[in-house]
C-alpha cells in the first residue's frame, strides 16, 4: 500500500479532495496509486480540458497546461507539487515538417496541450523571427499528414510520421533549453486562489509522497502503464527516468517565469502579475 495512505485526506479535511489529472505515460509516476487513497478522487481529461474543470469547480486542483494559469476566469495559485517538466529534450513534444523549419508559415497543432502550442510559437519567433499560423489538428494513427505538425504525449511514440516523410524535426524542450539555459514546465498543479490553503498543502503532501513512492517502484509503474500505451519497455524506462523531470525548485520557477514573460512579449497571452505561488 502506498505510504500516503496514512495521511487520511478525507478524515483530515472532512471531504473528498478532487484532482484533475492527465492519463499520459509521463503522469504515471505522479498519479499511479492515488485512486486507492482515502479521500482522493481522480478526474481524467486531456491537459487542455483541465482548466475548464477547475473553472467549473468540478475539481479542487488540476495538473493543467502551465500557460493556462493566465487563461482562467478565476485567480489561481501554482502549487509546489511534482510538475511535468524537462531540462532538455522531452521526446514527447515534437515538431515535424516536410520543409526546413525556418521556412514554416503554419503548423497543424495537436489540440491536447495549450502550453506546447504557445511554446512552439515562442521558439519560432525567438529562433527564426517567424509568426506562424496555428491550425488545430486531431492526430490519428494513419492521418493525412500536413506540411508541418506538432504532436505531444504518447502519440509521439505510437502515431508519429516517419522521418522519411518529415525529415525536419525539433524537440521543443531541447529547443527551450538551448534558447534560455533553463528547465521547462509543461504541466503545473493549479488551484483557485480562494481555495482552503490547508487543503491545498495537504494535497501537495499527498502528491509529493505518492511520487516518491512511485519512483521507488518505477518498474511496476512501467509494467502496468507502458504496454497499454504502446511504449517499448526500455524507452519508457529511459523516458520516465531521464526525460521527463518532476522537480519544482528555484530553477523550474525561473523557467516558468521566463516562459510567461516570452509569451507575453509576443502577444500570445495576457500575463497576470505577480505570479501567485502557494507557500509550502
Amino acid at each position: 500500500m502506498p505510504e500516503t495512505d496514512d495521511i487520511g485526506v478525507q478524515s483530515a479535511l472532512g471531504k473528498t479532495f478532487r484532482l484533475g489529472v492527465v492519463e499520459f505515460l509521463n503522469t504515471q509516476p505522479i498519479i499511479s496509486g492515488l485512486d486507492v487513497l482515502d479521500g482522493i478522487e481522480l478526474r481524467s481529461a486531456v491537459p487542455s480540458r483541465l482548466i475548464h474543470l477547475l473553472d467549473e469547480g468540478a475539481v479542487d486542483a488540476a495538473l493543467c497546461s502551465s500557460i493556462d494559469y493566465h487563461r482562467s476566469r478565476h485567480e489561481l495559485v501554482i502549487l509546489p507539487a511534482p510538475p511535468l517538466g524537462c531540462d532538455g529534450a522531452t521526446h514527447t513534444v515534437r515538431l515535424y515538417s516536410r520543409s526546413p523549419l525556418e521556412t514554416i508559415d503554419c503548423v497543424h497543432c495537436d489540440t491536447d496541450s495549450h502550453t506546447s502550442v504557445v511554446l512552439l510559437q515562442v521558439i519560432m519567433q525567438e529562433r527564426h523571427g517567424r509568426r506562424i499560423e496555428v491550425i488545430p489538428f486531431e492526430a490519428g494513427h494513419s492521418p493525412d499528414w500536413p506540411e508541418a505538425v506538432l504532436l505531444i504525449g504518447d502519440k509521439v511514440v505510437s502515431a508519429a510520421p516517419d522521418r522519411d516523410l518529415m525529415p525536419h524535426q525539433l524537440d521543443l524542450g531541447e529547443a527551450w533549453k538551448e534558447l534560455t539555459g533553463l528547465p521547462f514546465i509543461f504541466g503545473a498543479w493549479l488551484a483557485r486562489a480562494d481555495a482552503d490553503p490547508h487543503a491545498l498543502r495537504l494535497a501537495c503532501t499527498v502528491l509529493d509522497r505518492q511520487y516518491r513512492y512511485n519512483r521507488m517502484h518505477l518498474e511496476g509503474v512501467i509494467a502496468e502503464a507502458g504496454v497499454d500505451r504502446k511504449w517499448p519497455g526500455e524507452l519508457a524506462r529511459e523516458y520516465l527516468s531521464n526525460g521527463i523531470r518532476y522537480e519544482f525548485g528555484p530553477s523550474q520557477r525561473a523557467g516558468l517565469e521566463r516562459f510567461y514573460e516570452c509569451a507575453g512579449q509576443h502577444g500570445l497571452v495576457d500575463v497576470r502579475t505577480p505570479i501567485r505561488w502557494l507557500d509550502p
